[in-house]
């Protein structure tokens, strides 16, 4: 992938004001901006310039963020794009049906512009992220994650996981029998200080359960602590 300063970021926002300043921001950091202000000019910016990341607003005109996060993830050209999705309080429903259609982040407004880019850096990182050398691999069952392809296979088939439920299937397999906290979680996958509600790792969990349903016993629910993942037998 290409160096922080030469990734280019679509910013889908309406408010004139708002999307001035995410864009003054993001390009005070390097980052290569393109915006729209509908959801239909937004899918079409997509697959005109092709960015690298999508920070997407919920409340769009034509159509909202959710129906454009929908068929962003329903292609097979974008389905791992990533998506940070810009929502307001009075919207915590929308919010989640947004992660569970596949959006890795959400930001809530009123916002910090520096919180956004420090978002943005983070799941940057996170993609980027170079595999530790002495365990590329791991195998669950039928299930093998390849890190440095980027890659998970389950009976030979592969299937695609956005950035976030990779890193969370990473974390379970690295630490299997080991109760991980909803906070560790988010401290780790999504890479700075969380504030937001822990809500967010119960609907990747549900995802990524979803996409592999032979993991749907493996992964244990832990009253109010967290999860962790069976032990191999």
């Amino acid at each position: 992938m290409p160096s922080l300063g030469h990734k280019k970021i679509l910013v889908v926002e309406d408010e004139q004001d708002i999307l001035q300043l995410i864009t003054l921001y993001l390009e005070k950091e390097g980052f290569r901006t393109v915006s729209a202000k509908t959801g239909a000019e937004g899918l079409r910016q997509v697959k005109q310039e092709k960015p690298d990341l999508v920070v997407l607003d919920l409340m769009l005109p034509e159509m909202d963020g959710l129906e454009v996060c929908k068929r962003l993830r329903s292609a097979p050209d974008t389905a791992l794009l990533p998506i940070i999705m810009l929502t307001a309080k009075a919207e915590e429903s929308d919010t989640i049906i947004g992660l569970e259609l596949g959006a890795d982040d959400y930001v809530t407004k009123p916002f910090s512009p520096k919180t956004l880019v420090a978002r943005v850096k983070a799941l940057f990182r996170r993609l980027e992220r170079k595999p530790d050398e002495n365990s590329t691999q791991y195998h669950y069952g039928d299930l093998i994650m390849d890190l440095a392809r980027h890659e998970v296979r389950e009976k030979n088939t592969e299937v695609p996981l956005t950035a976030k439920e990779f890193g969370l299937l990473e974390q379970l397999l690295r630490n299997p029998g080991r109760v991980l906290t909803r906070e560790i979680l988010l401290s780790t996958i999504w890479g700075y200080d969380y504030y937001g509600t822990t809500r967010t790792v119960d609907v990747h969990v549900r995802r990524l359960k979803q996409k592999l349903p032979s993991l749907n016993d493996a992964i244990m629910s832990v009253k109010s602590l967290g999860y962790k993942l069976k032990e191999p037998c």
